[in-house]
């Protein structure tokens, strides 16, 4: 790199050459730990691009890094704020070019996106890149626990005893109930044009007992999650439902991202054949939140 990085606000037409770096940097972090991951940028941007589209409308903040000499992009990292108060500050990515992490490209991406003070809560889904875990603390986080991926061939058999009645959403209205769950949950939600996002691409469903809403669950081609319940217990049988209608839309292989808390997902899962994945994340923050022992993550893991 020629002289310091100049740092810019990031713009849509971003996008592509973000996502580029993102999977060049995450190829050599999953090459380096020993979990190579299959596929180029090219092939792979199709599945992303819309959810890079997302990202860049409900961003926070977002900021790329470039090269002084030659102006190509060395780093970039995104926030997004969550709950009516804004109150959920989250680090959905930050990435820096392979070669160019000791160059001050990293801690400056980070003191423009990802400000100390700034946030109730200040959480990040993280790699294990040790060189960022270590930023991360330095940025008023710190391990929470890891966040355990889980991989399988989806079954038409799987609904077992769901022990509740599940109502597919399939208007915006339905979501409130989404989101209050949400905030019973993690203490935040993502709001109603993210909640929209994910109606418009993944199947919805909400899970009631004889008296109220008590669970929901999204489902697609492009992955699945977020699911939470009010109750630990009632998971086994949401997750059976989850498996049944990934294959009735034509997904036979199915991944989970499950906070290690949720002993009675991991359990589950693991009951049911699925394969820890050993690229593991970890959910970091500035304190504890949420009950994660009831909650599943959103796949592809860049954010909670």
């Amino acid at each position: 790199m020629t002289g310091a990085p100049r740092f810019r606000p990031a713009t849509d037409d971003d996008s592509d050459a973000c996502f580029r770096l993102f999977w060049e940097s995450i190829s050599d972090l999953a090459a380096r730990t020993g979990t190579p991951w299959e596929g180029t940028a090219h092939d792979r941007w199709p599945r992303f691009r819309a959810l890079y589209a997302l990202l860049a409308e409900i961003a926070a903040e977002w900021w790329v890094a470039e090269d002084a000499g030659d102006g190509r992009l060395v780093g970039y990292a995104r926030s997004i704020e969550r709950g009516a108060d804004r109150g959920l500050f989250e680090l959905s990515e930050f990435f820096v070019r392979p070669g160019h992490q000791s160059a001050g490209v990293g801690r400056g991406l980070l003191e423009r996106a990802f400000p100390i003070g700034r946030g109730e809560v200040r959480a990040i889904v993280a790699t294990g890149d040790v060189r960022a875990v270590a930023r991360y603390h330095r940025a008023d986080t710190s391990i929470q626990f890891p966040i355990l991926g889980f991989n399988g061939a989806a079954s038409a058999d799987a609904a077992g005893d769901l022990r509740l009645e599940a109502e597919p959403i399939t208007d915006v209205g339905g979501l409130a109930e989404v989101a209050e769950i949400e905030r019973a949950v993690l203490g935040y939600d993502r709001g109603a044009h993210e909640l929209g996002w994910l109606l418009d691409r993944r199947e919805a469903y909400r899970y009631r007992d004889a008296r109220r809403t008590i669970a929901f669950a999204f489902i697609g081609l492009d992955g699945a999650g977020p699911i939470a319940a009010l109750e630990p217990e009632h998971l086994p049988g949401i997750l059976g439902h989850v498996e049944t209608r990934a294959v009735a839309i034509g997904r036979e292989e199915l991944g989970f991202e499950v906070p290690a808390p949720n002993v009675v997902a991991i359990r589950h899962l693991l009951g049911r054949g699925f394969q820890l994945d050993p690229f593991v994340t970890y959910l970091m923050a500035n304190r504890p939140f949420g009950q994660f022992d009831r909650y599943l993550g959103f796949t592809p893991p860049f954010v909670l």
